[in-house]
């Protein structure tokens, strides 16, 4: 469970709107840079990839093609080559998506769920076809979550319509998470109310963050709150994503915390932090 949450919110896509900017100096400009290299050479693949998002969200596009485009043609890992393709297509190489769709496409892939959550990230723009055949036919409710916030970020009012009716009415407590940071990113304002009522479902500290987070990124001042104090857990996954959704929730009140996470002794709490404060200066 913990590897598959993982993969799912790691790789994270900001969408927030034009703001104020972070002051971030030269030197601490190069501390995240190295932050971040280090991450994309690591062998830890998923936080490699967190690491290439990072620098092509700091303006280092042109590093992440290098890197992934010398390691897509050998990767036989479906969920990997989602992976690689997914942060090609966010440096700029658009036609790497179509690996992706074809993943999604293939009914004995094990890499369908990432495929199309990689769809909705890089925001596909192509048919919806194959989306709407995975959203309708999908026994895995995680896939059909991730083909409806595809679909939903296209502009689908029935993905989304599934995706609030989930947050409301889905008894599985543990998947929450899902429609949350998915309506975090492509909902409003008016999902504040159907978030904040589910946060007494949650399971553990660690679900509820997720809810706290999607709270934090929509504006929600009780949800910055709980994202502040997640920044400072003793757990490396809360901090790892309230720093992850400080950049989503444009906190530029959080730069001391997250220059002193680039020294964190978690790797991905170490990239977030990094890409996070990047992202916030440009």
């Amino acid at each position: 469970m913990k590897k598959v949450i993982l993969c799912l919110f790691l790789a994270s896509c900001f969408t927030a709107p034009a703001a104020a900017k972070l002051d971030l100096n030269r030197k601490d400009q190069r501390k995240c840079k190295k932050v971040l290299l280090d991450g994309l050479r690591s062998d830890e693949f998923w936080s490699s990839m967190h690491a290439a998002e990072g620098l092509t969200l700091g303006g280092f596009g042109d590093v992440v093609r290098k890197h992934c485009a010398s390691k897509l043609p050998k990767e036989k890992n479906h969920q990997h080559r989602c992976g690689l393709a997914r942060e090609l297509v966010r440096a700029g190489d658009r036609q790497k998506s179509q690996v992706m769709m074809k993943i999604l496409s293939d009914l004995n892939s094990t890499g369908r769920v990432h495929a199309a959550e990689s769809l909705y990230k890089v925001g596909w723009t192509g048919s919806s076809k194959p989306l709407e055949k995975a959203f309708a036919g999908a026994d895995d409710l995680r896939l059909k979550y991730m083909a409806a916030a595809a679909l939903g970020k296209k502009g689908s009012q029935q993905a989304m319509k599934f995706l609030r009716d989930e947050m409301r009415t889905q008894e599985d407590t543990k998947l929450l998470y899902i429609p949350a940071w998915i309506l975090s990113r492509i909902g409003n304002k008016s999902d504040i109310p159907l978030i904040r009522k589910r946060l007494a479902d949650a399971p553990d500290a660690w679900m509820k963050s997720f809810l706290e987070h999607a709270l934090a990124a929509l504006g929600d001042p009780d949800g910055q709150k709980a994202l502040w104090r997640n920044l400072k857990s003793e757990d490396p996954r809360l901090r790892t994503y309230a720093a992850v959704f400080a950049g989503d929730a444009r906190m530029l009140d959080t730069k001391a915390q997250l220059l002193e996470q680039l020294a964190d002794e978690n790797l991905d709490a170490r990239i977030r932090a990094a890409q996070t404060l990047l992202f916030l200066s440009r």
